[in-house]
């Protein structure tokens, strides 16, 4: 049995902290895991700038409501779904990802929880896992599952070692640079192409 297991945001979604960051003029925001590889570090950042300007939970909601998924995106993870077992591995939270799930058919997702304060204010965040991504493609390859992963991002890199078969997606420059031994993919067919080669044997 094959499973795929995908990262959500920038494979099958905009980044939301950079649409965020676009709506509200606060370039900071901007900073996601292609350019800060430690995510607590890149969290805390994001909680402090969120603080420094009054902004909580239901801002963010706001701009996801507006976002959809990628151009051929739902197309790609139907068809994925109709093959193979598909998990999404994420490090976004589950009250961020609520909208884009029902606009995907609400695929199987695993990310983390947020602390949200009766204003709305985040006051913290709970990783479901610490290094999840990597930990959950070594369960399913413990349950039998020959697994194939797509990211992204310097926070995928360790759930693309950990499978059998890693595959960048868009990658930025600087992450196909330090991990050339990953297959580098850019568009939805030449993804669909690697799975298949994958998992063709």
């Amino acid at each position: 049995m094959d499973i795929v297991c995908l990262d959500l945001e920038g494979v099958l979604v905009p980044e939301i902290w950079v649409n965020f960051a676009e709506l509200t003029g606060i370039e900071a925001l901007r900073a996601t895991t292609r350019e800060v590889p430690d995510y607590d570090e890149l969290m805390r950042f994001r909680l402090g700038i969120l603080d420094q300007h009054k902004l909580g939970i239901h801002d963010i909601q706001e701009v996801i409501a507006g976002l959809r998924p990628l151009d051929g995106a739902p197309e790609f993870l139907s068809w994925l779904r109709e093959n193979y077992q598909v998990v999404i591995l994420s490090d976004t939270f589950y009250e961020f990802a609520k909208p884009l799930m029902a606009q995907l058919d609400w695929p199987t997702l695993f990310c983390h929880k947020l602390e949200l304060e009766e204003n709305g204010r985040i006051s913290n965040y709970r990783l479901r896992l610490q290094d999840h991504k990597r930990r959950a493609v070594e369960a399913f390859k413990q349950l039998n599952f020959r697994t194939v992963a797509a990211g992204d991002s310097y926070n995928d890199t360790a759930m693309l070692g950990e499978a059998d078969t890693g595959i960048l997606f868009s990658p930025p420059q600087n992450v196909i640079d330090e991990f050339p031994q990953f297959q580098v993919t850019r568009t939805y067919d030449e993804l669909r192409s690697a799975i298949q080669a994958a998992t063709a044997a």
